[in-house]
């Protein structure tokens, strides 16, 4: 794919496509219909690596971690709309929904100076370093569940000593809850099931995604994976988790019924290909899997589409 690297990916069910971008050093967002066939490049997205999509699919978010700014793209036209600054060398480089807002993880590399803030989508307004005394020494990753009150989690990426810290929402303003480093060292992936009471994690140093209680961070489980995982997603209809870690072979994606001990279905890539950090995505439609993966440790990525990938 033409991209110089990999930042996220988004899945429009209702425009049957896919949004993909390439990350800090990339200045464009791919799409492609749901074959895996790129239809269009959207470009002047500065540095786009995080995507969230609007409740009823009309507005695609687009984190400008070059840009320093958050911009708005038409998901029919496929133009952009809007554009609203964050500040000078915020570069907000992750999304997630919690409530009517959009809260965006941000933080230059080398800053460390890591912090969460919240987007109006209304008004266009965004407003930042609302973490609390949480500290964070990059641009945290965020997921959050669908419910008013969240939860929002945020994670800090790809140290010897990740931890996330989970907080509750009340209006515009965030609770801290529940905190630690249980997810294990180097993490790189979240998920959380739309009601908020299960959290998964990949992190590089396990050979397992966790399951976890948001509310106090007790375990609700795990799914073996390959050394390194780096990837978990929840499917649309929250029956099932795939999984995919760095380590490739013949069953580099690992998909399981939740609460299952052995995968439902596995799916192996080419030869010398791996699952991309956070590089999977699903689509209710013929029950699709996408895969982000890349070749040798090169940065362009390769999308894959499995079909029936619940088994």
């Amino acid at each position: 794919m033409p991209l110089a690297g990999y930042g996220d990916i988004a899945v429009d069910e209702v425009n049957k496509q896919v949004f993909i971008t390439g990350g800090p050093s990339s200045n464009s967002v791919l799409v492609t219909n749901f074959s895996g066939q790129v239809t269009k490049t959207i470009d002047n997205q500065l540095g786009a690596t995080g995507l969230e999509l609007s409740a009823d699919s009309t507005k695609l978010y687009v984190a400008l971690a070059s840009g320093d700014a958050i911009s708005v793209i038409d998901t029919a036209t496929l133009a952009e709309t809007a554009r609203h600054a964050t500040g000078a060398r915020t570069c907000p480089t992750h999304l997630a929904t919690a409530g009517p807002y959009i809260w965006f993880g941000y933080g230059c590399e080398g800053t460390f100076t890591g912090k969460i803030g919240r987007y109006n989508p209304t008004t266009g307004q965004p407003v930042g370093n609302l973490q609390g005394n949480a500290r964070f020494q990059r641009a945290p990753l965020l997921t959050a569940a669908t419910t008013a009150t969240g939860p929002l989690v945020a994670g800090q990426l790809g140290l010897s000593s990740s931890t996330v810290q989970v907080y509750s929402l009340s209006g515009e303003s965030l609770t801290a809850g529940a905190n630690g480093d249980v997810v294990g060292a180097s993490l790189t992936d979240l998920d959380i099931t739309p009601d908020g009471t299960t959290l998964f994690s990949a992190a590089g140093a396990r050979d397992r995604v966790d399951a976890f209680a948001p509310t106090d961070l007790a375990g609700r489980g795990a799914y073996s994976v390959r050394p390194r995982p780096n990837s978990v997603a929840l499917n649309a209809g929250n029956t099932h988790i795939a999984t995919g870690a760095i380590t490739g072979d013949n069953k580099d994606i690992l998909v399981y019924k939740l609460g299952a001990s052995v995968p439902a279905k596995t799916f192996a890539l080419g030869t010398g290909d791996v699952v991309a950090p956070r590089g999977l995505a699903w689509a209710a439609e013929g029950n699709r899997l996408f895969v982000v993966s890349q070749h040798d440790n090169e940065p362009e990525p390769q999308l894959s589409v499995f079909t029936n990938a619940t088994g």
